[in-house]
């Protein structure tokens, strides 16, 4: 859930740090304390003198500390969160963060088709607890850099045994995930696109009796059909209807997509190449009824569906996914902008990924509370603001008599927007990431500007 205090965040996030010397952790609570009041901004334009400009840059060249202590302070603050829930989603994706910087371009490995782009690949798990709508933070991050002289050998790759392939990125973080949840790991969900498409994972998970939803990349053998699983579904009768946001991105637009709801419990055959046991699981797919299918989603899951209702819950549970996509917006495009880092060392950049990356979850939650309209409405601002903020930005937004009720969240989310310069030109009722953390940090400003003038003596 989202701290108001940046002070208070930090702490909770990073106290546990164990980075060989307590006056190291006190002073990544406070440097991490200082960036998150200035999201987007650079270590200078963060801290207010030059003596914590120097510590702050001393912190990041100590060789005596590490970003994965740095990253597992922050796994453990979550862990400690999710405690307090009874169903998790661990929502996972792989991005690339390209760093252009030519004194840390040496160390950095190829991310795309260009030869010419370097930097990191990061795989991360965000939870998120359903029934309560709240994003509750990392559980795991991992990162890596491609050998640049392993670029265009992808038949190679492909020959290497499983453990040392990038795809095995998915059992290593349910691995990593399970380590420090323990027990409560039985009330997790993994929740993965396509790519998570991998026998090895899906057998993985079921020895180990964790649950999971994957989106189907290709079309399997099944015991129930001659037929492969794809072609099968068609024999199906829908059991529903539904309807699906399809979201605006690059030239497509927006629309609204009526799909066909079908299930069945499939056992897919081992491939030929394979050794193992057949494996049980649910089928449920959602396609287009009109548009030459469109949209079409292929679910297999541990979760039992038993009817509809089960069906849609796991199409509602694989629709959460957009959430990790949206938190790495928040991390690169859209609120910190790891991307703009420059760094002399890998080691010194890392640092600063992990503690940008913790930063962009307590973005991500402050959005999410706007996003979420229906429940937005319901709830007091003063589950996001402190009384005085509020009533500072109504008197600054509606000039006019403060309410003695306070206000909901959307309308905080809204005029914090527009305190930015926001305005909704695409009707959509959605502030952009810059804009919302632009309004947050200006109503801080107005916020210490009027406690500065209540002080002084005038």
């Amino acid at each position: 859930m989202f701290q108001t205090h940046a002070e208070k965040w930090a702490y909770e996030t990073f106290s546990r740090a164990n980075l060989g010397d307590s006056r190291r952790t006190q002073r990544l609570i406070k440097f991490t304390a200082s960036l998150a009041n200035h999201i987007g901004q650079s270590i200078v334009q963060s801290l207010k003198t030059p003596a914590d400009i120097e510590a702050a840059y001393r912190f990041t060249r100590n060789r005596a500390i590490d970003a994965t202590a740095i990253a597992e302070a922050g796994f453990a603050a979550t862990a400690e969160q999710a405690k307090s829930y009874d169903c998790l989603l661990a929502l996972e994706d792989t991005t690339s963060l390209e760093f252009t910087h030519q004194t840390v371009r040496d160390e950095m490995g190829y991310t795309s088709s260009r030869k010419s782009a370097t930097g990191l690949h990061a795989h991360s798990v965000l939870l998120f607890a359903p029934r309560e709508e709240q994003v509750i933070g990392l559980i795991e991050q991992t990162r890596w850099t491609r050998e640049l002289s392993h670029y265009g050998k992808k038949a190679q790759r492909a020959s290497r045994p499983y453990k040392d392939k990038e795809s095995y990125k998915w059992e290593r973080a349910s691995q990593a995930t399970e380590t420090r949840l323990g027990s409560d790991m039985n009330k997790v969900i993994s929740v993965c696109d396509r790519e998570a498409d991998i026998i090895d994972y899906r057998t993985y998970k079921i020895t180990h009796q964790q649950r999971f939803i994957v989106r189907s990349m290709q079309s399997r053998c099944i015991e129930q059909s001659s037929d492969k699983l794809y072609l099968f579904s068609e024999s199906l009768q829908p059991a529903d209807k539904r309807t699906v946001q399809v979201k605006q991105r690059g030239g497509r637009k927006a629309r609204e997509a009526l799909c066909d709801v079908r299930y069945a419990p499939v056992t897919l055959k081992m491939p030929a190449n394979k050794r193992g046991e057949p494996i049980p699981l649910y089928y449920v797919s959602c396609q287009e009824t009109n548009n030459d299918k469109e949209l079409s989603w292929h679910i297999l899951t541990s979760e039992p569906v038993k009817g509809k209702e089960d069906a849609h819950r796991i199409l509602d549970y694989y629709e959460k996914r957009w959430l990790i996509e949206e938190f790495h917006k928040a991390w690169k495009s859209g609120g910190t902008q790891v991307e703009a880092l420059r760094m002399q060392r890998k080691a010194n950049l890392e640092k600063m990924v992990v503690i940008l990356a913790f930063i962009a979850v307590r973005v991500h939650q402050l959005r999410y509370v706007g996003l979420n309209r229906s429940e937005a409405e319901k709830q007091s601002c003063e589950t996001l603001l402190s009384p005085l903020a509020w009533k500072l930005l109504w008197v600054k937004q509606e000039k006019k008599k403060v309410p003695k009720t306070a206000p909901s969240v959307y309308w905080a989310y809204i005029n914090l927007g527009k305190l930015a310069g926001w305005y909704d030109s695409k009707r959509n009722g959605r502030v952009g990431w810059e804009r919302l953390w632009q309004g947050w940090f200006m109503l801080q400003t107005i916020l210490e500007g009027y406690l500065l003038s209540k002080s002084l003596d005038l």
